[in-house]
């Protein structure tokens, strides 16, 4: 049986982080494809947040902090490729179906690779440019057996509408770097 990422969202932060933040519960890929021609050192603000630490949901287009690892069905399988292709024609300039399936295959092919620890376990990705080159880290949170680790896999709650409030971070740290909370 395949293992796949499907996008999660522990807070609502995405939404804030991302211009387009994925919806839980997506298919995910890690969509570095998306950065290849463009120059990164350019990317401000939310772009670059989704260069650094974005996986991509493949139903949206938009970018998710984390995916959780499931199993999936052949079919699902298949139906996220084919997914993954039409949004490369429509989106990223493929000129046909035909021509996006073995990208999209790729993809996918790769986001099995990250999905190798198995089911459960949550993923993100941390992007970088070395030497002129795109490189990717991912590291991976295994579910805690114990009370203090297994909280942050226990609830989560997420309104029906983002608050209008804005969050001051920079306001939060003084002059030397200390948080004043």
């Amino acid at each position: 049986m395949p293992k796949l990422l499907r996008t999660i969202r522990l807070d609502p932060s995405d939404a804030f982080v991302f211009t387009r933040a994925a919806e839980p519960g997506e298919w995910a890929v890690p969509g570095t494809f998306l950065f290849w021609e463009q120059p990164v050192d350019g990317l401000l603000g939310k772009e670059r947040a989704a260069f650094r630490s974005g996986l991509l949901g493949a139903e949206s287009f938009g970018w998710s902090t984390l995916a959780t690892i499931v199993e999936a069905t052949d079919l699902e399988r298949a139906l996220l490729v084919r997914q993954l292709a039409e949004q490369l024609v429509a989106r990223c300039g493929a000129p046909d179906l035909a021509a996006a399936l073995p990208a999209a295959e790729s993809e996918v092919a790769y986001a099995e690779e990250l999905a190798a620890p198995g089911p459960g376990v949550l993923v993100a990705i941390h992007r970088v440019v070395e030497n002129g080159e795109i490189v990717e880290r991912f590291r991976t949170l295994l579910p805690g057996t114990d009370e203090r680790h297994s909280r942050a896999f226990s609830f989560m709650e997420v309104p029906d509408e983002m608050p209008d409030e804005q969050l001051d971070l920079a306001g939060m740290v003084d002059a030397k770097g200390m948080d004043k909370t």
